[in-house]
């Protein structure tokens, strides 16, 4: 018996090894659509290329170029759900550490299967995998009205932000996290529940795209404007017409194309690739970020009159941490809806869960809550759900790996010490602390809110101690003791 549909799914494989995608495209082929890459880089250009998203991957941890350590692959994972948050992504890993499998599940994977793998372990992992996307297709049509759940005071703060905004003709932009639910504000509550619900709705993810397609995309291109345009096409501006047109992911619109946009904005006049035709768009734009623009502007990435435009409106998605009970209600509304579908029992998290849930920071946002329910689900149908059974899907260090860190620490700080005639606690603690920050940014590709959030200050802060830093002479990036041998 087929587990899958008659018209196979497209499934990616990123792995370093060819002999493993050449191995595996042997053994998957029956089944699915193979495409494969070799590193993270191939694997975003791939993914631009395709005509449609893929509906599962399967991703190596250990990307060049750094083999050794779980970095690329843990940045793909992030990469590949920014291009099609419905993606559903398996880790095939022998970097199968614990505390990589949670970190994986953490920004998004719903599964980790540690190689080597039996070709019917990979099987029955990628058909779970395609009936949970299947099954949330029909739960994305289930949402409550508004699209909203939750009473904390930072959806109270949300919920009146979007009434504000709702039916205004300027555009709005969104901020927030990776996985917090831009998608859903921007298409349950800035459209569907706006005089414009009848109208298109048009969403066009700025990095899912190569940068040389988003012009001809967005605005149309004639016959003849370049190879390939064999006829006419208009673009997502056309398309939209008096409806809504969301740009997710625009910090990753091309700096030359900026201007265009911004013209856009202004006047609603645009042009196809290879016209001088003049068109006109009555779109409304929403425009959405997980990046901190103000300091793309200052970095010189993109426009700051873009920005300004962009943000008349301005929109924060709370993350998941900072919505109190709501996070166990979401849960709740998760882990009913999976019952439904499956006709199985819901699980219950008992007492101590539920508090260790509430507890819990969330990296991954609403995406890794969704997942969590769904591998609870699995797992534990009519069950009760203990302690130790929830904090086995947290990203959370062991704590044998906590106890040896600290260990470590104090004896490298008795050697420092011990070794070193001149010792200068203010510039070991600007070291350790330049660190931290370097490490925060390298975590959270750059963006300095996220930077921030992750070190427990706020931005400003955050800002004046990198100034701070870059200023001091003294200061190096040679290792703080903790580093020494």
């Amino acid at each position: 018996m087929n587990e899958y549909p008659s018209r196979n799914p497209r499934l990616l494989i990123v792995d370093d090894d060819p002999l493993i995608t050449e191995t595996l495209g042997f053994v998957l082929g029956d089944a699915f659509d193979i495409v494969t890459a070799h590193t993270r880089q191939e694997g975003v250009e791939t993914l631009r290329r395709l005509p449609a998203p893929p509906e599962l991957a399967l991703v190596d941890l250990g990307l060049p170029p750094a083999e050794h350590r779980p970095d690329e692959g843990f940045a793909l994972i992030g990469e590949l759900l920014a291009h099609d948050a419905r993606m559903r992504i398996i880790v095939l890993s022998g970097q199968n550490d614990e505390s990589n499998a949670r970190h994986a599940r953490a920004l998004g994977a719903i599964d980790f299967v540690p190689k080597p793998a039996l070709p019917q372990v990979l099987r029955a992992a990628l058909a779970r995998a395609l009936q949970l996307r299947n099954a949330e297709s029909v739960a994305d049509a289930d949402r409550p009205p508004g699209g909203l759940i939750g009473q904390s005071v930072a959806m109270q703060k949300l919920r009146t932000q979007i009434e504000q905004f709702a039916e205004s003709r300027f555009p709005v932009l969104i901020e927030g996290e990776s996985g917090s639910g831009k998608d859903v504000v921007a298409s349950c509550c800035l459209h569907q529940q706006t005089s414009r619900r009848g109208r298109p709705l048009l969403a066009l993810n700025c990095a899912a795209i190569s940068p040389s397609l988003v012009e001809p995309t967005l605005f149309g291109y004639a016959r003849g404007a370049f190879t390939g345009a064999v006829a006419a096409k208009a673009g997502y501006f056309e398309d939209a017409q008096d409806g809504t047109l969301f740009l997710d992911e625009i910090g990753e619109l091309p700096l030359d194309l900026q201007p265009k946009l911004l013209r856009v904005l202004e006047n609603g006049e645009y042009q196809r690739v290879g016209e001088t035709q003049t068109r006109v768009s009555r779109a409304r734009i929403i425009a959405a970020t997980n990046r901190d623009l103000r300091a793309e502007v200052r970095a010189g990435r993109f426009r700051a009159d873009l920005y300004h435009r962009l943000s008349v409106f301005t929109i924060s998605v709370p993350p998941l941490r900072d919505m109190e009970q709501d996070r166990l209600r979401l849960l709740d509304h998760f882990r009913d809806q999976l019952a439904r579908q499956s006709g199985q029992a819901p699980f219950v998290l008992d007492a101590a869960a539920r508090a260790r849930l509430a507890d819990y920071r969330f990296p991954g946002n609403v995406r890794e809550l969704r997942n969590i329910a769904i591998r609870l689900s699995a797992k534990f149908a009519g069950k009760v759900v203990g302690l130790k059974d929830l904090e086995a899907e947290l990203d959370l260090p062991a704590a044998a790996e906590l106890a040896r860190e600290a260990e470590d620490i104090d004896a490298a700080a008795l050697r420092h010490l011990q070794g070193q005639a001149n010792f200068s606690l203010d510039e070991t603690l600007r070291r350790w602390e330049g660190s931290y920050i370097e490490a925060a940014l390298g975590l959270t590709h750059g963006n300095v809110s996220q930077a921030a959030r992750l070190l427990g200050i706020n931005r400003t802060t955050l800002y004046n101690r990198m100034e701070l830093l870059s200023r001091d002479r003294s200061f190096d990036r040679t290792p703080g003791p903790a580093a020494a041998n």
